[in-house]
């Protein structure tokens, strides 16, 4: 079989929909250049001082790993010189990483939380790195926080890196989602999956069965229907999954199904939800819904969400569609 690099894919799929300009290509090919270095890191583990914690705290007020703080600055370092970039935003940092003053500005902006599944790092457990790319607004000056706040039907592109027993990388640039996983001897991303799609129907579920007492009546209702399996409303026994890693659960329901779920909760109203709607939910609604699958905050499309903020967050429901939207009319 012919192997196809993924700068290889990028330009045939400009070729193909004229949607991969040549800075976007760029971006997306630097972007996986920082991820097969952060892939390097993780891979080392203990033998390369990354585990363990930073003793810092991020701007949620979350303890920072050493290798939160590693891939931030990896990632940050690899796009500031490439003109391709106006501006950085990362769930790591309190504000908006401008383009340094010494390097060209270009008409994108680039967003990611460089590290998903913190808790996972320290038991070999897979993690990966979440990223969405807007196009700068025009005629824009200097970039502020508010040039960001973009719903996530704007996005020109989203993807994720999983370092797992393989590195993969997964993409969309609004034409399908295609997979291509690192050749560690070559150092290359070899495209392996093309078109992938999520089942409409599925037997699996992902959430934290741990916060049950806390959710809102909607979730209780669905999840208690998943419970009563084959004896109960559903007629049909599901298997539930969990990895605490968001990357590895979308991953997993991406190649065979399932519905991810991080609902609100009654313990602080003022808190819809954990995950960031421009760090995690907004890339990974991207990639599902062009998979066929959907993603809601219980009521909303994820990418029809107008962001007022930053770090704003969402609960999310996302996966394969016939689960999501029962889950969706739940809540309605």
């Amino acid at each position: 079989m012919k192997r196809v690099s993924l700068t290889q894919y990028l330009v045939e799929e400009q070729r193909l929909n004229n949607t991969i300009p040549a800075e976007l290509r760029l971006l997306i090919e630097v972007v996986a250049r920082a991820c097969k270095s952060i892939s390097h890191a993780v891979g080392k583990g203990a033998l390369g001082d990354v585990l363990g914690s930073a003793d810092t705290e991020n701007i949620q007020g979350e303890v920072q790993k050493k290798l939160d703080v590693i891939s931030n600055e990896i990632l940050l370092q690899a796009n500031e010189w490439g003109g391709h970039l106006a501006a950085m935003a990362s769930e790591e940092m309190e504000s908006i990483h401008p383009i340094p003053n010494r390097y060209p500005m270009g008409e994108y902006l680039l967003l990611f939380d460089p590290l998903d599944g913190s808790s996972n790092i320290d038991v070999n457990v897979s993690i990966g790195t979440i990223f969405s790319v807007l196009k700068a607004p025009e005629g824009m000056g200097t970039p502020t926080e508010q040039d960001f706040l973009q719903a996530g039907a704007r996005q020109v592109a989203a993807g994720y890196a999983v370092y797992g027993p393989q590195t993969m990388l997964v993409l969309t640039t609004g034409h399908g989602v295609h997979c291509f996983t690192l050749d560690r001897e070559m150092g290359s991303w070899v495209l392996t999956e093309r078109d992938m799609k999520i089942p409409q129907a599925t037997k699996e579920f992902a959430i934290n069965m741990s916060n049950q007492r806390h959710w809102h009546p909607p979730v209780q209702r669905y999840v208690s229907e998943l419970l009563a399996g084959s004896t109960g409303a559903r007629g049909k026994d599901f298997n539930m999954r969990w990895i605490a890693s968001m990357v590895a659960d979308v991953h997993r329901i991406l190649n065979r199904g399932g519905v991810f779920m991080y609902p609100a909760d009654v313990r602080d109203t003022s808190k819809p939800g954990k995950l960031r709607l421009m760090y995690e939910a907004n890339p990974m609604a991207f990639i599902v819904e062009q998979a066929g699958g959907a993603a809601t905050d219980g009521v909303r499309r994820i990418m029809d969400i107008e962001p007022t903020q930053l770090h704003q967050r969402v609960p999310v429901f996302l996966g394969s569609k016939e689960e999501v939207d029962l889950v969706s009319r739940y809540h309605q």
